[in-house]
């Protein structure tokens, strides 16, 4: 019995993992997409009122670049993996958060600070606003173009780099074209 050369064994090896990544990623897509179905979709839902600090918001007042929409939650421990990249991504884009059913607006502000997070917050006690956007679970994170449509949902966890290059690609749209 002869055994395979040491190069073919490599390219056997090779094949395996790509296949088996090839694989993990279609399961992890499949997933994100199933997720992602009640998500709303075309022209952002209604979103307004104030933030954190006071200011009062408008979705509608945002529309000369793209936003990223995230819904999260102090209770989700998932949602406080990405919120150190969606307080990086504010520093350089438009954000809005939405703290879902996370307590009063000291308890979401002593939270914020305890974490050392300066992203934008509004509060949705009751879901409501949550509702109007498809959201059933957190993190649910939406990617508006310039003229307020949705260009990108997603549910489950993002990557900071993943999300920057959503916006980048939202920017690039072309704002001519229909709903």
């Amino acid at each position: 019995m002869t055994t395979p050369a040491p190069q073919a064994r490599r390219y056997k090896r090779l094949t395996d993992w790509a296949v088996n990544l090839g694989l993990i990623l279609a399961v992890v897509f499949a997933v994100q997409w199933w997720q992602a179905r009640p998500l709303a979709t075309g022209a952002a839902p209604p979103l307004a009122g104030e933030l954190l600090n006071g200011q009062v918001i408008d979705i509608k007042d945002l529309r000369d670049q793209p936003v990223l929409v995230h819904f999260w939650a102090t209770w989700c421990p998932i949602c406080k993996l990405g919120n150190g990249g969606i307080d990086a991504i504010a520093r350089d884009h438009r954000v809005l958060a939405i703290a879902m059913q996370s307590g009063d607006a000291a308890e979401v502000r002593r939270f914020m600070a305890e974490h050392g997070l300066s992203f934008p917050v509004l509060l949705d006690p009751d879901g409501t606003l949550a509702r109007r956007w498809g959201v059933a679970g957190v993190p649910a994170t939406f990617v508006l173009d310039a003229a307020g449509r949705i260009a990108y949902a997603t549910m489950g966890a993002s990557t900071e780099i993943g999300l920057r290059a959503r916006l980048w690609a939202a920017g690039t749209i072309d704002q001519t074209k229909p709903d």
